[in-house]
């Protein structure tokens, strides 16, 4: 056969579930673990607590109670992730929350505004925070950490000033309490449940089918399907839960239904990862964050995504400091203190995003702040010593940055 008639046969992709799974055992060799650790500890946590505090922790008011418990935290991991993509820190986002709300407490009271416009001051506030601390970081070169631990502590000082020392703002606001404290209707959490999956299932399966079309390569169908399935099915059975009377005198309250804090989460999570994963801006952050000097020489506006991303972070946290308004009913200088931040911290890095940079999604804030809340929430069941609280956490913490800088060096490597 002369050279003319030699031709190159191109491998055939394997388009079957099988090489979907033997393609994600690939990536997983090859350092990319995602947010599977984080996914497979939080089952672990969960069953053991279940084996061991099986009528208390796994219960219908419980599980409620989780995800309330756990939507400040996940709030403000999600701002968190937009500076750790960069490789950066924001150390003050905690009191950024508190001084936030604390204005919005003030707005509502004190000073007799309106709902949206007091709403519009606290947002604001969290936006100013964060374009100063962005201005210091990408025009001053001042290294992040530095900034805002000097915002860590100014803006304790200025809560303190706002509400004076064991002073309390109460928060009396329908709207604002409703958020952490009401319920969806069964039924009407019963059509949240079909436009999540349906939504998920049309969205992506389009986005399947266009990429094919376009001769790109594609998700398998199987593997599609079978997302599909496994979150109808988590979602359903998520629902029917809640769904269940958890009041103790359901004579007196009914209390049932998927928490309207549930929706604010839902929201969030499908707006900032479309942000991240579908826009010109998402691409930069990934960008800066992997390789600084790589993204300025391709022409990105270096400091202008860190600024971008200082004000997303601190919006966010004004955000959650609205969620601790309502659950708590008032601000006070213990609002967003404590291990508040560290708690945020730990859930971004145990759900999988990359203190080095680069790398991470906003459904890692949603899984490790899970994870977080489990531990917070399971282990005071089994012991009444908060300090194995503390270390079981730190130790999390611990495995989860590990497992990170080992997926690296094997990313790297291979």
């Amino acid at each position: 056969m002369s050279v003319a008639e030699t031709t190159v046969v191109a491998p055939q992709e394997d388009t079957s579930l099988r090489g979907a799974f033997n393609a994600y055992v690939d990536k997983l060799r090859g350092g990319e673990l995602g947010s599977l650790p984080a996914v497979l500890g939080l089952i672990a946590i969960v069953l053991i607590f279940t084996v061991l505090q099986g009528n208390t922790f796994f219960s219908t008011f419980n599980f409620a109670n989780l995800l309330t418990q756990s939507a400040m935290i996940i709030v403000l991991a999600m701002g968190l992730v937009f500076v750790l993509l960069l490789g950066e820190i924001d150390l003050s986002a905690g009191y950024c929350a508190s001084t936030s709300a604390a204005i919005l407490g003030v707005a509502l009271t004190t000073k007799g505004w309106s709902l949206p416009v007091a709403l519009v001051a606290c947002l604001g506030t969290g936006a100013l925070i964060g374009l100063l601390i962005g201005l210091l970081v990408a025009r001053l070169g001042i290294p992040s950490f530095v900034v805002t631990l000097a915002f860590f502590l100014a803006l304790q000082g200025l809560l303190l000033l706002i509400i004076g020392e064991g002073g309390t703002i109460g928060i009396t606001d329908p709207t604002i309490l409703a958020i952490e404290n009401n319920n969806l209707s069964p039924v009407a959490g019963w059509v949240l449940y079909l436009v999540v999956v349906g939504g998920y299932a049309l969205l992506t399966g389009l986005r399947m089918t266009r990429r094919r079309k376009a001769g790109l390569t594609a998700q398998v169908t199987a593997l599609w399907l079978f997302k599909v399935i496994g979150i109808a099915i988590i979602g359903g059975l998520s629902v029917f839960f809640l769904n269940q009377e958890r009041s103790r005198h359901p004579e007196i309250t009914s209390i049932k239904g998927v928490p309207y804090v549930v929706v604010l989460i839902l929201v969030l999570l499908v707006g900032l990862t479309f942000l991240l994963g579908r826009t010109a801006f998402g691409r930069h952050v990934y960008a800066v964050g992997g390789n600084t000097e790589a993204a300025r020489r391709a022409g990105i506006n270096v400091a202008m995504v860190k600024i971008t991303c200082f004000i997303a972070c601190s919006t966010l946290a004004a955000v959650a400091g609205i969620l601790f308004a309502s659950r708590d009913n008032s601000i006070s200088p213990s609002t967003g203190g404590s291990s508040t931040l560290l708690y945020a911290v730990a859930a971004a890095v145990i759900g999988g995003t990359s203190l080095f940079g680069g790398r991470g999604k906003m459904l890692d804030a949603v899984i490790g702040g899970a994870v977080v809340a489990v531990i917070a929430n399971g282990l005071p069941l089994i012991t009444e010593q908060p300090g194995i609280q503390f270390i079981v956490t730190g130790l999390v913490l611990l495995v989860a940055a590990s497992v990170d800088a080992l997926s690296r060096k094997r990313s790297v490597a291979s």
